[in-house]
């Protein structure tokens, strides 16, 4: 009893598990009387058993030893879940060189079990023979069962902790500002406690497309958070080199299956033309997104579904073609919105249709949110994401700040079409403005900073009859290089109504004003 008492004791409990795993030990050499005593966890491979805590043996833990599962000593009593003893150690009895190094002579060890599945393995050992008895050996299991309902526990909190971080960090913490379209979306853990593969991104690409990726890992905990991330990754690696989101899920699923065979997900692609007039959208076995109209009309897109990523490779995908009109709205989401136990995946879906409707996109999000879960608390995680197309001409102000460097050009020039075009200007008037803005940002890239580069700013609104463009940077001027240079000014005076160009100590400010005479702008 006084044995007992000594690793039972409720003192323990206030310890941390590293705490926990250096006091046993010392009471287990203490009561057992022997020299060392070593702590193995299970690794996330199920493989091998790995040492964690060392008495006598804290080499093991410094060297990050490991055993694979039915070879040595430990990995014998990993791979059967039964004590073993052995009262003369030979070399053909342990793996690990540690051990005959010290010159272990007797040896016990005894799984570590938690529900039947096997946490790791607690061994002592002596330097000395040693004929260990039928008390010792349950005595050593008592200590062993409860350092592995600490491991398992530990094990579950870090990896919650893990988890949620992971998947917290890899959604989006802001959606793009893109002119003439509107965005908002919600994310809602699941009420288990264990968080799942449910993610959503928008990535404004530096042609003007836009895309719109949804999915859901099947799973839950850390490993569908890893598989979440290790997609969301793969994405943007391919996003740039495709407009087709057939083919973006096609290379999703080749990276799904080679690396991760065993795991399955589903995932919707949709990529929006520059124009906004369209979007291109791929289904794979993902449900299907829910369009609003101004009209006041509801409707499910209607699109093949093909197979979920991690399913067979060798059948193809689709690109269905929707039209995206002025004032219509798109709910994209996973299916912990609609999906309840015990009731029909129709009566989620036509809720989803009744609460859906075609205004502001967070006003979408609250009134879905409160018709879809209300009070509840949900089973399964809840990922939404609500797009709105402007339904007229959008005067709201375009901020735009790159590196200064030749390749930011591109993006600068896509979004500054993409303004124009939202506020109604005709393609001519576009083309001035982008030649002007163009020009004073070459300039910025050429003249204001030196080896160490910096930033060019570009600010764009609407003083009705104007548009306005202002292009900054926070460098020194330099004087042009080379003959037939600083004819930037002349083009961009001959192309606008008024260029001022301010410079000071802070940077040089460049103001560009045009007026717009187009019938869609008025």
């Amino acid at each position: 009893m006084r044995r007992i008492e000594a690793v039972t004791d409720a003192g323990l409990a206030h310890l941390e598990v590293e705490e926990l795993y250096i006091e046993l030990l010392d009471r287990v050499r203490e009561l057992l009387s022997v020299d060392t005593a070593a702590v193995l966890l299970l690794g996330p491979s199920k493989r091998y058993v790995e040492a964690v805590a060392a008495r006598g043996l804290e080499e093991e833990v410094r060297q990050g030893v490991r055993i694979p599962l039915g070879r040595g000593f430990a990995g014998r009593i990993a791979a059967q879940k039964q004590p073993v003893v052995i009262e003369h150690v030979s070399h053909s009895d342990v793996l690990n060189p540690i051990l005959r190094d010290k010159g272990i002579r007797s040896l016990l060890g005894v799984p570590l079990l938690c529900g039947g599945e096997l946490v790791g393995v607690l061994h002592v050992g002596t330097l000395t023979p040693r004929r260990f008895a039928d008390a010792d050996v349950q005595l050593l299991q008592l200590v062993a069962d409860r350092v592995a309902l600490a491991a398992q526990a530990t094990s579950s909190k870090a990896e919650r902790t893990a988890a949620n971080v992971l998947q917290r960090s890899l959604l989006p913490s802001d959606l793009p500002i893109v002119p003439g379209l509107e965005f908002a979306a919600r994310y809602v853990p699941g009420g288990n406690g264990r968080v799942g593969g449910d993610w959503y991104d928008v990535i404004h690409l530096p042609s003007g497309w836009l895309c719109i990726v949804v999915g859901d890992v099947v799973g839950c905990g850390l490993p569908a958070a890893v598989t979440m991330g290790r997609l969301r990754s793969t994405v943007y690696a391919y996003v740039l080199e495709s407009h087709d989101p057939a083919d973006l899920l096609t290379r999703l699923d080749r990276q799904l299956q080679y690396f991760q065979p065993d795991v399955m997900a589903t995932a919707l692609c949709a990529m929006v033309e520059p124009s906004h007039d369209r979007m291109l959208i791929s289904s794979a076995g993902h449900p299907p997104p829910i369009a609003a109209m101004a009209d006041r009309s509801t409707a499910f897109v209607t699109l093949r579904n093909d197979l979920p990523l991690g399913v067979d490779g060798s059948r193809g995908r689709s690109t269905s073609t929707v039209a995206f009109p002025p004032g219509a709205a798109v709910g994209f989401y996973t299916d912990g919105l609609v999906e309840r136990r015990g009731i029909s995946l129709d009566v989620g879906l036509d809720r989803l249709r009744r609460a859906m409707f075609a205004g502001p996109p967070d006003s979408v999000c609250a009134r879905v949110m409160l018709q879809l879960i209300g009070g509840e608390t949900v089973r399964d995680d809840v990922a939404l994401l609500v797009l709105r197309r402007s339904d007229g001409p959008s005067h709201e102000p375009l901020d735009i700040t790159e590196p200064a460097v030749p390749s930011s050009l591109r993006t600068i020039r896509n979004a500054t079409r993409q303004w124009l075009t939202g506020v109604g200007a005709e393609p001519d008037e576009i083309g001035d403005v982008l030649v002007a803005v163009g020009e004073a940002c070459t300039n910025v890239i050429e003249h204001a900073y030196g080896p160490r580069g910096g930033s060019v700013s570009v600010h764009l609104t609407v003083e009705t009859p104007h548009v306005v463009a202002t292009v900054c940077d926070t460098g020194r001027w330099r004087p042009a290089h080379g003959r037939n240079r600083g004819r930037g000014v002349l083009l961009m005076k001959g192309l606008a109504d008024e260029v001022r160009i301010e410079r000071k100590d802070t940077g040089t400010e460049v103001l560009i004003r045009k007026a717009l005479a187009g019938e869609g702008w008025r």
